[in-house]
């Protein structure tokens, strides 16, 4: 399916992923409708930073509420699902919201799309939903292991996405992204974390565990993957990993980072930043043979060329000022 001149929604479009999504969209030639969590502010996250911002409809909601849901999809096309709670240390606090959002959000924009005959529905889940690796590389039959109440959500909330196709037939792919990094990510991101903290001068990194590996993956990448997805026609009712087929410990992406900023800054280790023993994912590597099989993606970013355009954007005193860079993000 081409997005050229489809009506597409983007739920969480006022998040990280989401706000860089809604700009490859329009890119794309797609009528945007971009749905901002509402608060009473007014305020529309990372949308308000975009160039394309006249190009897009916001609508402000919550997919929490069905009839908001049913509401928003009429007449829509393509959903893309990426609204959710993500922190991982927050779901340790708070797991009843996470349920809520994560696993009754999708319920609704699943039942909305098939009341509305939506033509398409790519629901986001998480590498985190695999734990840690039993195989490496993760492909997509590895085992789904809940080590947090936040993996645990995106479990159950890519089961009941899955239960729409099998039970429903709506065509529905489920994207699973692994470590998305680039400009606007949060504070709780280890890289983030990192490049602020050395961006203003610290001489010592507050950080968690060194020693887990990940796949990281610049932001444009990770949107790319999802495009392609939604073109594909052939992976309804299927999950597919979006990765770079690749892994790097924390520490030498310190080191990486430290690297390219010209730092000599050291890290310490936080303790408020260690996850339970058997939370902590310790090693994510994706395999996205399946991905590349299906609609022949290729990735443009290295893992250098993604970090050097993050920390650009970071540098700039007009980006770094909304970050707490002293406060530990939950």
């Amino acid at each position: 399916m081409e997005l050229k001149n489809k009506t597409v929604l983007v739920t969480g479009a006022d998040g990280f992923i989401g706000s860089h999504l809604v700009e490859a969209l329009v890119a794309e030639g797609a009528n945007v409708k971009a749905l901002s969590y509402y608060n009473s502010f007014n305020n529309w996250g990372w949308l308000e930073d975009i160039s394309c911002l006249n190009k897009i409809e916001v609508i402000s909601g919550d997919v929490r509420d069905p009839h908001f849901c049913k509401h928003i999809t009429k007449n829509v096309d393509v959903i893309f699902h990426l609204a959710a709670l993500i922190a991982i240390p927050y779901s340790y606090v708070a797991p009843d919201s996470y349920v809520d959002v994560n696993v009754k959000g999708t319920l609704n924009i699943c039942q909305a799309a098939l009341e509305n005959g939506c033509k398409k529905v790519i629901n986001t889940s998480t590498s985190e939903v695999y734990g840690t690796a039993r195989y490496v590389p993760i492909d997509e039959k590895h085992p789904l292991q809940p080590q947090s109440p936040y993996s645990a959500s995106k479990i159950g909330a890519d089961a009941m996405a899955m239960s729409f196709y099998n039970a429903f037939n709506l065509p529905l792919t489920t994207a699973r992204p692994f470590n998305t990094y680039g400009p606007r990510q949060s504070a709780r991101a280890v890289i983030p974390t990192i490049i602020s903290q050395i961006a203003v001068g610290a001489k010592e990194i507050k950080v968690g565990d060194m020693t887990p590996t990940r796949d990281f993956n610049y932001v444009a990448d990770t949107c790319a993957g999802f495009i392609a997805v939604a073109k594909c026609d052939d992976l309804a009712g299927q999950e597919v990993n979006i990765g770079s087929n690749g892994e790097i410990s924390v520490a030498d992406t310190f080191e990486l980072i430290k690297k390219i900023m010209k730092s000599d800054v050291k890290f310490v280790v936080d303790p408020a930043r260690i996850r339970p023993e058997k939370s902590e994912v310790q090693r994510l590597w994706c395999d996205n043979t399946k991905l590349i099989k299906h609609t022949g993606f290729k990735h443009s970013y290295t893992f250098e060329k993604g970090l050097t355009k993050t920390i650009e954007w970071f540098l700039n005193s007009e980006n770094l000022k909304k970050y707490k860079t002293t406060i530990y993000n939950v």
